[in-house]
């Protein structure tokens, strides 16, 4: 194919917009089409902030990471009374998704970031793919990129039979200012911070603030707490709000029933270590997410692909999610500037990223067991260290 590419992508959060911006910079025609009809929010939630999630802002947007990362330099593990049993010299990054997510659009801009358009279907004729809005718009292109996330509508279209699969636990999260804890900030400042104990384990660190400061003081502590529900019943019953809605993959800030959240503060004060305690006691709206598994046999479909969690949900353990989302998109710019015919692009871009997604996807499920059921979660292995290739890469 001549010329400029006309490639649709089809999700704008993180994933997509880096994609988008990767194939825009090779000279192609390239527009993001986002469901949501208003820019996208997760109320800050952290995330491991891995060289593949942060290697589109510092090459090519030449953007600081300190100004838009906390670091930390120790991973720090607490038993039950506070007292440090284990830590260990470990460099990380950790960010929030807004702050990324803000990073990358504003790198994009709003010009060809289309919002409140939902895919409703997908028709390849010839040398074209022809996307479905709903409420009848529809466009065409010489490649449609799917990065529309773990419920993506474009992944049961072309894969009816895969869909996720629920691990057999949530993570409660939450966010609370700095400043909110006082000098019990302090224990959270220069490390990751864990608790493990049977069934479960806690991890807690700092973030940018919900306006990216990155002042101590001014900064967000973020936590994330693993505990198992039996599906069915008890996970129906976390999962519905007081209005009755039962949310499928999580729950949003301050949604969950008055009853669960009282729940979580008691156990919190119950079993974990008193700064931790004091974290999770003092976030005003704790939010769930259900951790699933998505593995799909294919990710090329002719002129479509499937990218990031549209394909492979993994589950947070490696700190990788964002990062296989980012790597997905590199190697399609990659493929894309050797190999100009789509269909063949991306039958050579899909092989190495299946083995990749396959790969995290299954170390994930490794270190999810030892904590959440075989209890042989051990502070200082290896395997435990945050990477998108292996531990620590």
């Amino acid at each position: 194919m001549r010329g400029a590419v006309r490639i649709a992508v089809v999700g704008g959060s993180v994933g997509g917009l880096t994609a988008a911006l990767l194939l825009r910079e090779l000279g192609h025609d390239v527009t993001v089409y986002e469901r949501s009809g208003a820019e996208l929010e997760q109320r800050g939630a952290g995330i491991g902030f891995l060289p593949a999630s942060h290697r589109y802002l510092t090459e090519r947007a030449r953007i600081d990471l300190d100004s838009v990362s906390v670091s930390t330099a120790f991973i720090r593990y607490l038993d039950r009374h506070g007292a440090i049993v284990h830590e260990q010299a470990q460099p990380y990054r950790f960010s929030s998704w807004n702050t990324v997510y803000r990073s990358l659009l504003h790198c994009f801009g709003p010009d060809r970031y289309l919002l409140g358009r939902e895919c409703v279907a997908v028709e390849q004729t010839g040398e074209a793919v022809h996307v479905h809005f709903a409420g009848g718009e529809q466009v065409e292109c010489d490649l449609l990129v799917c990065a529309d996330g773990i419920g993506s509508r474009a992944r049961s279209r072309l894969l009816p039979d895969v869909g996720p699969v629920y691990a057999g636990y949530v993570a409660w999260r939450g966010l609370v200012p700095e400043a909110e804890l006082g000098v019990g900030a302090d224990a959270f400042t220069d490390a990751i911070t864990y608790h493990v104990y049977a069934n479960s384990h806690i991890l807690v660190y700092p973030i940018p603030g919900l306006d990216g400061s990155l002042e101590p003081g001014r900064r967000l502590v973020n936590f994330v707490w693993y505990r198992n529900y039996l599906e069915g019943g008890d996970l129906d019953d976390l999962m519905t709000d007081s209005g009755g809605v039962r949310h499928e993959v999580s729950m949003p800030p301050g949604r969950p029933r008055l009853e669960h959240q009282e729940e979580m503060r008691a156990t919190a004060a119950a079993r974990l270590p008193p700064a931790i305690a004091a974290a999770v006691q003092a976030v005003d709206k704790p939010f769930v997410q259900v951790i699933l598994d998505i593995e799909v046999p294919r990710m090329a479909f002719g002129r479509v692909c499937l990218l990031g969690d549209a394909a492979f949900a993994v589950r947070p353990h490696a700190a990788a999610g964002t990062a296989k989302a980012a790597a997905d998109a590199w190697a399609l710019a990659e493929a894309l500037e050797r190999e100009p015919d789509i269909e063949s692009l991306l039958r050579a871009w899909e092989p190495g990223q299946l083995e990749l997604g396959r790969s995290l996807l299954e170390r994930t499920r490794r270190i999810g067991r030892r904590s959440q059921v075989d209890c042989n979660w051990t502070p200082g292995d290896p395997e435990l260290i945050f990477g998108l290739y292996g531990p620590g890469h």
